[in-house]
């Protein structure tokens, strides 16, 4: 049995729906030879009942053995070139040996039965496809763009590039992922977030390609192209994860091979051994054909695979990125939780509340602030951005920084006006200093206690002031900590960068009481391996450069998608596009579930395969029976996976996630 599910598409960077329409167009020709197979049988049956002459009826029969047994005859040809022995191959090879001893209407009927079950795996495979890629069909194929002069155009959506200014009149889908620029509407986005109900825009906030504007007009800025666009990524990702295979799967493949060399050898044994005591050779033939399409492994082959990547695609649909087979079973072993702060527990946007130049450096608020917003003004970290969106809120110019250079876990230096300017972590930049910076150490405590993270401003090596930033915690933060814990059976730990006491007072808002404070990069990958040399298989979740290492280092890391940076997202083993912390513990209960139909599908196949084997070598199982028991299991096998497509099964999972161990 074929085991492909999608196809991987031609260019992964711009996924269109061209694989989409393949993969149906040969599933639909699969499903039309089998038709053609199913009627000609048919057609032969009742004349051969009849007692029409063979010259009538065995023609039919042979054209039914060509509509149902050359694609997976020229698939096992194929196969057998590549010295790999496939189990299409064997199940036409049993039909021809059927035919051979004269069992002609046996050998058909095990064409069709093959070919038809052939043709629904098949179909119920190319849904997971369709589920996934369909997606891009919600996007328009154009959009209006406005020029510099004010006049329209229509476009292709794939033509927009970053910078255009897309018009988006009432009822129209937006054309492309970007930002309102002005205007006001409310916008369904339910098949990006799975939110019930139409969500507000307005200036500056965000909006996704594909969802539906209501009543009113929108000017939107674009910010990503096409083939970047948040319904691009999940049907790029969840394709490429399609492409892998679970360790499960690989042990499957490799005892496959073995087994099926044994089975062909048991075959023959079959074939050989009654004759040489007296027994007829076609009853022996024929014993041995039934005896090679039970005990071959369709479905044991097909255990694994379509339950962990339903899984992948109705986890896809639901925001969180897994990008491969292999992650997502790993994600139902997880044994201990570890959790970054900024960005991950908390909204990732920080703000500044506070500006305290220190006394005697000569520095207002304002150029305080412009000094540390023309530093930090390259970097990509949360606490840099906030630091310049509050000088632009101010509307404070910004100058030129040269010689620029970040270094995770401590902050960035920058020639500023020809003096060099750091800014960062107070714990890092105040080492060796003396009692001079004995008013920045105040300034900060006081900051940190009150629940803040301090950011000091060093002019020249000496302090000039301390910002006090302050994050808001994500509203389902405290409900995922204790489901992770639940899950896991072991309370999440608290890994971050930022300052003892500000970490402290987030845990307890959280129900963390394991808090790693202070740490850089190489510290959070130590506390990693802590967990994992303990014997507990740790997830990371994170969103920054910083923690970039202890993802790589993780059992399973998983990335904060919006406010992540593109290392954190190119490292991490999943990521969630929408920032809902709430799907992790979601998608490690669905993975748990998805396991757990991998099991009950071994547990089918092994039970169809060994009570078939069994009554064919000890009383006379018909091949009809044969056939119908093993199709049969191979089907259900097949459709038991892809339950994991259906909404259900999320729904499911995310009530699951309380669960306990």
């Amino acid at each position: 049995m074929s085991t492909t599910l999608l196809d991987r598409p031609a260019a992964p960077a711009a996924p269109s729906v061209a694989p989409r329409r393949r993969t149906r167009v040969l599933a639909l020709a699969e499903a039309r030879w089998a038709l053609a197979a199913l009627v000609l049988f048919a057609i032969a049956l009742p004349l051969q009942l009849a007692g029409v002459t063979a010259w009538v009826w065995g023609p039919l029969y042979a054209l039914c053995y060509a509509a149902g047994g050359w694609e997976p005859g020229w698939a096992g040809l194929t196969a057998l070139r590549e010295r790999t022995l496939d189990v299409d191959l064997l199940m036409v090879v049993a039909a021809l040996g059927a035919a051979a001893i004269g069992q002609v209407l046996d050998g058909a009927l095990l064409i069709v039965i093959f070919a038809t079950s052939g043709a629904l795996e098949a179909l119920a495979t190319a849904r997971t496809a369709d589920s996934v890629r369909g997606l891009l069909d919600l996007a328009p194929s154009t959009a209006t763009r406005l020029l510099d002069d004010g006049s329209e155009e229509t476009v292709a959506t794939e033509a927009l590039a970053v910078g255009d200014v897309i018009l988006v009149r009432p009822g129209e889908r937006v054309g492309a992922d970007g930002r309102v620029l002005d205007g006001a509407s409310e916008v369904d986005q339910a098949t990006i977030t799975g939110e019930p109900l139409p969500v507000a825009k307005e200036q500056g906030d965000e909006v996704f390609a594909g969802t539906l504007n209501g009543t009113g007009a929108l000017r939107v800025e674009v910010e990503r192209d096409a083939s970047d666009s948040v319904i691009a990524r999940i049907v790029a990702m969840v394709e490429e994860a399609s492409q892998t295979k679970a360790p499960t799967q690989l042990f499957i493949e490799k005892v496959e091979q073995r087994y099926s060399l044994g089975m062909v050898t048991a075959t023959l044994l079959v074939f050989a051994i009654p004759p040489a005591f007296g027994a007829a050779l076609s009853g022996s033939l024929l014993r041995a054909m039934t005896f090679m399409i039970v005990a071959s492994p369709c479905a044991v082959v097909l255990a694994t695979m379509p339950p962990l990547l339903a899984s992948i695609a109705n986890a896809g649909r639901h925001g969180v990125l897994v990008k491969s087979a292999v992650v997502m079973e790993q994600l139902g072993q997880v044994q201990a939780v570890a959790l970054d702060k900024t960005g991950t527990l908390t909204e990732g946007t920080p703000r500044v509340t506070e500006l305290r130049p220190l006394p005697g450096v000569g520095l207002t608020e304002d150029q305080l602030l412009a000094l540390a917003a023309t530093a930090e003004h390259p970097s990509e970290h949360p606490l840099a951005r906030a630091v310049v969106d509050a000088a632009r809120t101010r509307r404070l110019p910004l100058g030129a920084a040269e010689d620029f250079t970040s270094t995770p876990g401590v902050g960035v230096t920058a020639t500023v006006e020809g003096r060099k300017v750091a800014v960062g972590a107070p714990a890092r930049l105040l080492e060796g200093h003396g009692e001079a910076d004995a008013d920045a150490a105040l300034v900060t405590a006081e900051l940190e206690e009150g629940g803040r993270t301090a950011v000091l401003v060093l002019r020249d090596g000496t302090p000039v002031g301390v910002l006090g930033i302050a994050d808001r915690l994500r509203v389902d933060a405290a409900a995922t900590v204790a489901r992770l814990g639940e899950l896991t059976g072991r309370a999440p730990i608290l890994v971050t960068g930022d300052n003892p006491r500000a970490a402290a007072r987030l845990a307890a808002e959280v129900g963390i009481t394991d808090v790693r404070a202070g740490l850089l990069p190489q510290d959070k990958v130590t506390a990693v391996t802590e967990q994992e040399q303990a014997g507990r298989r740790t997830m990371v979740i994170g969103d920054g450069v910083n923690d970039a290492p202890a993802l790589a280092a993780a059992h399973t890391g998983v990335a904060m998608g919006r406010a992540g940076s593109d290392l954190a997202l190119e490292t991490a083993d999943a990521v969630v596009v929408r920032d809902e912390l709430a799907t992790v513990p979601t998608v490690v209960a669905l993975s748990r579930r998805a396991r757990g139909l991998v099991v009950q599908n071994l547990v089918i196949a092994s039970v169809f395969i060994t009570g078939l084997v069994v009554w064919d070598l000890a009383g006379h199982l018909p091949l009809p029976l044969g056939v119908l028991g093993h199709e049969g299991s191979t089907v259900i096998v097949g459709l038991n996976g892809l339950r994991l497509l259906r909404d259900a099964a999320w729904r499911r999972a995310a009530t699951n996630a309380t669960a306990t161990r």
